[in-house]
C-alpha cells in the first residue's frame, strides 16, 4: 500500500513547528457541566421568550404551516453494500469463532508483539465494550436479510454478481435491512493513497500517541481504512482473534415525531451509520475510556445506495469544527486525525455551488408589493427573506475523498434508544395487567441498550448504583436526569457562541449531550432567530430554536425508556407511565428555560441567578434583528465596553455606544453593524446601554456577595458556569463571549486552498480556535495579529453566495 504520510518540506515546516500550534499540547482538556435552555415564539409583534409547553413543536416559526421536515443529510453518488457471514452469530459465539490465520505477510516472524510499534499502545488497550456488552444479529433475521437483499437485487435487473459485489458481501459493504441486533461488522473501505493532512496534538496526547507515532505509515494506515494491514506486525503467527470493525443502526425522529419513511424498505430497518464505522474503543494513559470512529470509511448495510465517501471539503469542516467547540468548552466530540486520498486516488463526484449561485436580490422598503405592510412589517419581511432564500447546488465536482477520525467516550444516540424501544414496545403483553412482553429479544435488545448507555455515559450516577441489584428503572432515570442536564446545557451554549447545527434530530444527539455530525453546521455572521446554513434545516432547526429541537430529543428519549421504567409497575403501569412521563417533562422544561436564561445573563455580564438580565435580552433582541447585527462582533465588542468602563458609577454613555459601534473608517469590518446605524436606531442602543449599566449596578448593591474589585485579564477561566458568585461583569461577558469561531467564510478560503495544495490556512485556523477567547491582538505575546485577520464581520459577498451563506 502507497502510504503518503510525509507533507511537502515547507508545510512540515508550517505544521510542527509553528510556534503556537505547538502550544495545543499543553491545552487541558476543557470540561463543561450541564444545565438548561428556551423556547421562542415568534409573533406578529416581535419575538416573546416563552416557558416550554408539552406540545414539543413549539418553535420559532412566522407561519403556521412550516412544517418542512428535513430528512437525513446523505451523499449522491451511488455504490451497492452487503455482509459477511460472521454477523450472523450472537455476540458470544461471534467471538469465540470469529478468527483468522496470519496473513502471508506476517508467516516466518517472531510470534511477539512488535516492539515500539507506532499502534502497540492503542493495541494493547483496546477494549471494544459496544461488542462486549450488546448484541448482532440473529441468524434467522440474518437469512431473511439476505432474502429481501437477493429479491431487491433481482428487482432491480441484477441476475449475477461481480467479484467486487462478492468482496463487499464478506466484508459488508452492500445495503441491506437489519431486524435486529444493536451492530454489524463492517470493514472500513481503505483510502487508495493516503496522506495525513492534519491532527490534533492534544487528542493524539490524550490517546497517548506521540509526534513520531502520528508521523508513522501504520497510523496513517489505521486511520484511512487499512485497520487488518496496519495491525497485522501486533499479532502472531498462528492464528489470533479478528480485530472488529462495526457500524450500528438507529431510528430518525424529527421534533418528536417518528419516521421511517427516509429508510429505503419503508420499515426503519435501513437507516443507520451509513459513512461512519467504529474502529476501536481504547483505555487512554488516563484510564479513560474513547471510541473511535472513522468518518467517510466506505459504504456499510445502511448506506442506502450512497458510496459511504466524505470529501476533503467536508472532512475540514468537520476537523476544524470538532476542536472548535472543544476549545470553547462546549461539550463535543473530538478530531484525532484528517487523512485526504492523493492524486491519483480516490475522488467522488459531489453536487456544489458554483460562483454563479447566489442568493437573490432582496425587496427594498419601498417595493410596491411592501406597500400595504407598515415599516416595522417589512423591514420584518425583509429579514425573513434573508434567511429563508437558499438555493440548492448547481454543479457537479470532483473531489479528493478523505476520513476524518473522530473521537468521543460514546457514540450512544437518542435515535439509537429510538429504534430499539419501538422494537420492543411492538410486543405488547397478552396480559392486561402487564404492559409489555419481557421475555423477548427485543425488550432484551433495549435493556442492554440502556445498561450499555448507563456503563459507557453516567457510570457513576446510573450504572454503578443499580447494575447489581438490577434496577433498571432506577438506572433509566438517572439516565433521564443526566441527559435533562447535559443537552438543555448544550443546546444553550450553541446559542451562547451563535453556532447552529442544522439537522438536529435525535440520531443526531448524543445521550450524554456532545455535538457531534458537523456537517450542516455554520456560526452566524448576521443574527436571526431562524438562521441555519442547511437549505433542509426548516425553521424548527433555526438558531433560536434549538433549544426546542433539543427539548423534543429529550422527549424521545424519554418515552424511549418508559417501558422500563413502568415494566413492574403492575395492573396500573398506564397511571404509571402517565405520573413519571409528566414529572420528567415537566421539569425538563423547567431546566431547558431556565439554561437559556442563564446564558444571556451571562452574556451580559450578570451573575447567572439575576432576573434582570433576562428581561435586557428581550429588548436587545428585536434591536438586534432589525439593525442587521453581528452576533459574535456585536457580544465581544460589549464586552470591551465593560472592560474600558469597568466602574459601573461611568455615565459615559455615549462613549460606550462609539466603542460598541466601533468604526470602519478606522478598521474596515470592526463594526458590529452591516449597515450604518440611523439616528432612531442609534437612540434605541444609547437608551438600552443605560439600562443596562444602571441594571448591573443595582445587581451589584443588593447582592450579599460584594463583587470583585480586580481582574486578571491575561487569563480566562475554562468554565462560565463555575465562575463564583462576586466575578466582575467583565469575567463573566469574557468567558461567555468569544472572540473568534469558525465563520464559513473562513473556512471556505481554507478548503479552497487546501483544494489547490495549500493546506497552511487549515492550521492557522487551528491555532486561531484554540484560544477563542483570547485577544490575539499582535501584541508582543502574539505575532499572527488574527485580530485584523479574523474578528471583523464577514464580507458582503459571504452573506449570500452559495456554500457559504447556505448549503446543500
Amino acid at each position: 500500500m502507497n502510504c503518503c504520510c510525509q507533507l511537502p518540506q515547507h508545510q512540515q515546516q508550517r505544521r510542527y513547528h509553528h510556534r503556537n500550534l505547538s502550544t495545543l499540547t499543553k491545552k487541558s482538556t476543557k470540561l463543561f457541566v450541564a444545565a438548561a435552555a428556551s423556547s421562542i415564539l415568534l409573533s406578529s409583534s416581535g419575538l416573546v421568550t416563552t416557558a416550554f409547553s408539552s406540545n414539543a413543536s413549539r418553535v420559532v416559526s412566522t407561519s403556521s404551516t412550516a412544517h418542512c421536515f428535513a430528512l437525513s443529510y446523505c451523499q449522491s453518488t451511488k455504490q451497492t453494500p452487503f455482509t459477511t457471514a460472521a454477523t450472523i452469530f450472537p455476540r458470544k459465539q461471534l467471538q469465540s469463532s470469529v478468527q483468522m490465520s496470519t496473513s502471508s505477510q506476517t508467516e516466518g516472524t517472531s510470534n511477539k508483539v512488535e516492539k515500539n510499534h507506532p499502534l502497540q499502545n492503542l493495541y494493547q488497550n483496546l477494549d471494544p465494550s459496544w461488542i462486549n456488552q450488546l448484541s448482532t444479529e440473529t441468524p434467522t433475521n440474518y437469512e431473511k436479510s439476505l432474502q429481501r437483499q437477493s429479491s431487491a437485487t433481482s428487482y432491480r435487473g441484477r441476475t449475477s454478481s461481480s467479484s467486487s459485489d462478492s468482496e463487499d458481501a464478506a466484508d459488508n459493504r452492500k445495503m441491506r435491512p437489519i431486524y435486529n441486533g444493536h451492530y454489524v461488522v463492517v470493514k472500513p473501505t481503505p483510502l487508495k493513497k493516503p496522506r495525513l493532512v492534519i491532527h490534533s496534538p492534544s487528542m493524539a496526547a490524550t490517546l497517548g500517541f506521540t509526534e513520531e507515532d502520528v508521523l508513522s505509515e501504520p497510523f496513517v494506515q489505521f486511520f484511512s481504512g487499512d485497520v487488518s494491514t496496519a495491525l497485522n506486525p501486533l499479532g502472531t503467527t498462528t492464528k489470533k482473534e479478528e480485530h472488529l470493525t462495526w457500524a450500528t443502526p438507529y431510528a430518525l425522529s424529527i421534533m418528536g415525531t417518528r419516521y421511517t419513511s427516509n429508510c429505503p424498505y419503508g420499515t426503519g430497518d435501513g437507516y443507520g451509520d451509513g459513512r461512519a464505522i467504529s474502529i476501536g474503543e481504547v483505555i487512554s494513559p488516563q484510564k479513560e475510556r474513547y471510541e473511535m470512529q472513522l468518518k467517510g470509511a466506505g459504504p456499510t448495510p445502511f448506506c442506502r445506495g450512497a458510496d459511504g465517501r466524505a470529501v476533503l471539503r467536508s472532512s475540514i469542516r468537520e476537523f476544524l469544527a470538532s476542536e472548535a467547540m472543544h476549545e470553547l468548552g462546549i461539550r463535543t466530540t473530538r478530531a484525532l486525525s484528517l487523512v485526504v486520498s492523493e492524486k491519483g486516488g480516490d475522488t467522488s463526484n459531489r453536487p456544489w455551488y458554483s460562483d454563479r449561485n447566489k442568493r437573490g436580490p432582496l425587496p427594498t422598503l419601498d417595493d410596491p408589493r411592501l406597500a400595504s405592510y407598515s415599516l416595522e412589517q417589512r423591514k420584518q419581511i425583509i429579514s425573513q427573506l434573508s434567511v429563508q432564500q437558499k438555493n440548492d447546488p448547481d454543479v457537479m465536482i470532483s473531489e479528493p475523498c478523505a476520513i476524518t477520525t473522530r473521537v468521543s467516550p460514546s457514540f450512544v444516540r437518542i435515535g439509537h434508544f429510538d429504534l430499539f424501544a419501538r422494537r420492543a414496545m411492538a410486543g405488547l403483553a397478552d396480559d392486561d395487567d402487564v404492559p409489555y412482553d419481557t421475555t423477548t429479544d427485543a425488550w432484551k435488545e433495549l435493556e442492554e441498550l440502556m445498561w450499555h448507555a448507563a456503563f459507557r455515559d453516567y457510570k457513576e450516577s446510573a450504572y454503578d448504583p443499580f447494575v447489581e441489584k438490577k434496577d433498571a428503572k432506577g438506572a433509566s432515570l438517572a439516565i433521564l436526569k443526566g441527559a435533562m442536564v447535559n443537552i438543555s446545557n448544550l443546546v444553550a451554549d450553541w446559542v451562547r457562541v451563535g453556532f447552529a447545527q442544522g439537522n438536529f434530530n435525535a440520531d443526531n444527539c448524543l445521550v450524554a449531550g456532545r455535538t457531534m455530525d458537523y456537517g450542516p453546521f455554520g456560526f452566524m455572521d448576521e443574527y436571526h432567530p431562524l438562521f441555519a446554513k442547511w437549505t433542509g434545516s426548516g425553521e424548527h432547526f433555526g438558531f433560536l430554536n434549538q433549544p426546542s429541537a433539543g427539548y423534543a430529543n429529550f422527549v424521545v428519549l424519554a418515552e424511549s425508556l418508559l417501558p422500563l421504567i413502568v415494566a413492574d409497575a403492575g395492573e396500573d403501569w398506564m397511571k404509571e407511565e402517565q405520573r413519571v412521563k409528566k414529572e420528567i417533562l415537566t421539569e425538563a422544561q423547567e431546566v431547558f428555560q431556565e439554561e437559556i436564561d442563564r446564558v444571556f445573563r451571562s452574556k451580559l455580564g450578570f451573575d447567572q441567578h439575576e432576573e434582570s438580565g433576562s428581561d435586557l435580552w428581550s429588548e436587545l433582541e428585536p434591536m438586534m434583528r432589525e439593525s442587521r447585527t453581528d452576533w459574535i462582533l456585536f457580544w465581544r465588542r460589549l464586552t470591551m465596553v465593560m472592560k474600558e468602563y469597568p466602574s459601573l458609577d461611568s455615565t459615559a454613555y455615549g462613549d460606550m455606544l462609539d466603542l460598541l459601534m466601533g468604526n470602519d473608517e478606522v478598521v474596515k469590518g470592526s463594526s458590529p453593524f452591516y449597515e450604518p446605524l440611523s439616528e432612531n436606531y442609534r437612540s434605541k442602543f444609547l437608551d438600552w446601554i443605560t439600562k443596562w449599566r444602571k441594571a448591573l449596578k443595582e445587581a451589584e448593591s443588593s447582592s450579599d456577595d460584594p463583587m470583585s474589585t480586580s481582574s486578571d485579564d491575561t487569563t480566562v477561566p475554562s468554565n462560565w458556569r463555575t465562575l463564583p458568585s462576586n466575578a466582575t461583569p467583565y469575567e463573566r461577558m469574557k468567558i461567555s463571549n468569544p472572540k473568534y469561531v469558525l465563520r464559513e467564510w473562513m473556512l471556505v478560503e481554507a478548503y479552497g486552498r487546501a483544494s489547490k495544495g495549500d493546506e497552511n490556512m487549515v492550521f492557522e485556523l487551528l491555532d486561531l480556535v484554540s484560544d477563542p477567547y483570547g485577544e490575539r491582538d499582535g501584541g508582543d505575546d502574539d505575532d499572527d495579529n488574527y485580530e485584523e485577520k479574523y474578528f471583523k464581520r464577514a464580507p458582503d459577498e459571504a452573506l449570500t453566495a452559495g456554500g457559504t451563506a447556505f448549503m446543500s
